[in-house]
């Protein structure tokens, strides 16, 4: 029997990174894109090759949703050459930037790149890659906690993440009938590089959101990568539609 395949999006670094790395501790083969940073990437996949598993790294802006058809060819290049197989089982959607701004202040031009990235993207990459998914594969989003809990500054990102998630659980009944599940992962405040550093650079920042959450810290990448591997196994074969908020108990 072939090894099961997951394709991670924006693996090269921070969350993906994380996510790529503990679906190959739980057996799978990865496929990870990455939009700029090459050695990144690949740095990923030497990771993930020590470790006994197949890799690969593709480039992809998921904000250029003219460049997806292109995507899918080289993806399947990349299945039949080097995992000898046509399909793949398991599609993360986490590529993102960050985006802060006022509502007073958000231009179109800076909505429609969010937009582009964190909705339209998610939406229109998973429909051309459905062709190329296995029956009884399964569809992780990755979110917000932002979508539960309201930062000033992060409307857009917000709202976008909540059609995600509307979405996810329309992905869950319609692609039931092929035996694909549909999940949703909500991070909650995380130190990586995301938005700059955003978090990560910001002391008393990382003070606030300790205050506000049970278990006293911030998160870090590694809190995140395991729920997703979870998702992408077995034991979670009944779990669907749903949203899990890994955020370490925010605003409870």
């Amino acid at each position: 029997m072939s090894n099961k395949i997951a394709l991670v999006t924006g693996g090269s670094r921070g969350l993906g990174k994380d996510m790529a790395l503990k679906l190959a501790a739980k057996g799978l083969d990865v496929i990870v894109t990455y939009n700029n940073r090459a050695e990144d990437a690949q740095n990923v996949v030497t990771q993930i090759e020590a470790a006994g598993r197949k890799a690969a790294a593709l480039q992809l802006n998921t904000g250029e949703l003219q460049s997806f058809d292109g995507f899918v060819e080289r993806l399947k290049s990349v299945l039949t050459n080097h995992f000898k197989t046509g399909h793949f089982d398991f599609l993360v959607n986490n590529a993102g930037q960050g985006g802060y701004s006022p509502i007073n202040a958000v231009t179109e031009a800076f909505f429609d790149d969010l937009l582009n990235v964190h909705f339209k993207g998610v939406y229109f990459l998973t429909q051309k890659l459905l062709p190329l998914m296995n029956d009884g594969g399964g569809i992780v989003n990755v979110s917000s906690g932002l979508t539960r809990v309201s930062v000033p500054g992060s409307s857009v990102y917000g709202s976008l993440k909540s059609a995600v998630e509307t979405l996810t659980r329309y992905q869950a009944k319609e692609l039931g009938v092929r035996g694909i599940r549909a999940n949703v992962v909500a991070p909650g405040a995380i130190m990586t590089d995301f938005g700059n550093g955003h978090l990560r650079s910001d002391e008393s920042l990382q003070k606030m959101i300790s205050s506000m959450t049970a278990l006293g810290r911030p998160g870090v990448a590694e809190d995140i990568g395991g729920v997703v591997a979870f998702l992408c196994s077995e034991d979670a074969r009944w779990v669907n539609g749903q949203r899990i908020e890994a955020s370490g108990g925010m605003q409870l």
